[in-house]
């Protein structure tokens, strides 16, 4: 690990980086991550048969809330005017992957805050089902939240927006290119 020469630029005197001479453009990400689970589980998510209510929805909300308090969680980023958020889950037999893409028009990227959405998603959805996930030891085996990482980014030029679910690299498809299975919720 290299030591940068500039005393400026060191961990000890950052803050948040300045951007007030940076246009407002268009930005949009695209995170997903997934949660292994039980097939059992999954099943019940499905069937709607877990204690604690919904799962989906509780998870969709958290990510939106997740998204909107990012600045509140992660100290060095910028407080931003979110201009859409969409959650999509896909469940397949032993996890869930929940994709979140988030729209706005701003100074800065958007990657941290899909980032964030995907992560509360994806520890709700955890929170949800812990005690169908336990052993008999109380701890969580095979649970494990896994694969978090940003599928897209784009940044428009000056005066150029993104409507949610526009892609050019995903070809329309709202969820970065991930596939998305029927989870039984209506999109609004």
């Amino acid at each position: 690990m290299r030591r940068d020469p500039d005393p400026d630029r060191r961990v000890d005197r950052g803050g948040m980086v300045e951007i007030t001479e940076k246009p407002s453009v268009g930005r949009r990400a695209v995170a997903s991550g997934l949660i292994r689970l039980e097939e059992s589980t999954v099943e019940a998510i499905k069937n709607g048969e877990v204690e604690k209510g919904d799962v989906l929805t509780v998870a969709r909300v958290a990510a939106i809330q997740a998204v909107k308090e990012t600045p509140r969680q992660i100290p060095m980023c910028h407080p931003i005017p979110i201009t859409g958020v969409e959650v999509a889950f896909e469940l397949l037999p032993d996890r869930i992957r929940a994709t979140v893409a988030v729209t706005s028009v701003g100074k800065t990227g958007v990657e941290m805050e899909a980032l964030s959405g995907v992560s509360a998603a994806l520890l709700n959805v955890w929170d949800m089902v812990k005690s169908r996930e336990k052993d008999e030891t109380g701890n969580y085996p095979t649970t494990m939240v896994d694969e978090i990482r940003v599928v897209e980014k784009r940044k428009g030029k000056a005066g150029e927006s993104f409507c949610p679910g526009s892609s050019s690299s995903s070809n329309g498809d709202p969820n970065g290119g991930h596939r998305r299975a029927n989870d039984g919720s209506s999109r609004r």
